[in-house]
């Protein structure tokens, strides 16, 4: 699989700082101004693969206020795949500023999770996962006709011991398995009890933190991969403090040792969004210049 004709390429986990818009234009669509800074200063960071910023919400509300079936956090009936797109007009708007632009969706047990079941057409939420994969297989569908290089998959709910992972692992590969675009899992926190069910998905990223999460390279090897790739976290969204050039370099080169270059796709641990628009540009900027470094030892 080849997302880009280097090595290292640089990606980001999705969410950005919301930069309302203001005046006339602020009044129609207050967010349309937030999408565009949000692809522009990811570009003027320089990385490879961007996004849409996902300023629309948080990743529940986004996703579940346009499912049929859910009234506000509550299911109420069957869910059904939304009416019309719901992430595909921002994301295109950032293809035509930039070639490579990364599609993303709430997972469907994350999903489950951040909702009450208020309907007796689901016994548990095993049942409604299945419903969200399906729902979220059409969007997936939209996003891949618009013409991302990559779809991820965020699954948090995955490393907190909530969620049914066995089930969680099935709607994924449902989503996944009606795709050509490669699919990325993005699962934060710490891996170590779950690691091995996740790897089991059929996907062709697996996307972890390790700056936050240092632990998680203790859990993984390249062996672990079987010829996946793995979405490298290597700067700490948590962290207001921005990290400097050398210090991402390094825990690029601590990567490097345990998988390989050709396996690597550089990010942060998860979305900036929490962070100031400032922060998050400078932790951007930062860790693509460390990732060119990095590239720059093995060049051919």
């Amino acid at each position: 699989m080849t997302l880009t004709s280097m090595r290292l390429p640089t990606t980001v986990v999705g969410s950005y700082p919301v930069v309302k818009g203001s005046g006339i234009m602020g009044l129609v669509d207050p967010l349309k101004h937030a999408v565009e800074v949000a692809v522009a200063d990811q570009i003027a960071a320089g990385i490879d693969i961007i996004s849409d910023g996902q300023v629309r919400g948080d990743m529940i509300h986004a996703f579940t206020s346009r499912l049929p079936g859910i009234r506000g956090s509550a299911v109420v009936g069957k869910v059904q795949p939304a009416r019309q797109p719901i992430t595909v007009a921002d994301t295109k708007y950032a293809l035509s500023r930039h070639p490579k632009v990364k599609g993303i969706l709430t997972g469907p047990s994350t999903l489950a999770h951040g909702l009450k079941l208020e309907t007796p057409f689901y016994r548990n939420r095993d049942e409604l996962v299945l419903d969200l994969a399906q729902a979220l297989a059409v969007e997936a569908g939209y996003l891949q006709d618009a013409g991302v290089t990559l779809l991820q998959i965020d699954e948090p709910i995955f490393s907190t011991g909530a969620a049914n992972i066995a089930v969680g692992r099935e709607a994924v590969n449902a989503i996944a398995g009606r795709l050509r675009v490669p699919v990325s899992l993005h699962v934060c926190g710490n891996l170590r009890n779950v690691v091995d069910d996740i790897l089991r998905t059929n996907v062709a990223v697996f996307d972890f933190e390790f700056a936050n999460n240092p632990s998680n390279l203790d859990v993984l090897s390249a062996k672990d991969l079987r010829g996946r790739m793995i979405g490298y976290g290597c700067v700490d969204s948590a962290d207001p403090g921005v990290e400097s050039v050398e210090v991402i370099r390094k825990r690029i080169e601590t990567g490097v040792d345990l998988f390989s270059p050709e396996a690597m796709l550089i990010d942060p641990d998860c979305g900036l969004r929490m962070r100031t628009r400032e922060e998050a540009f400078s932790k951007l900027k930062n860790m693509n210049i460390a990732a060119g470094l990095v590239r720059a030892e093995y060049a051919d």
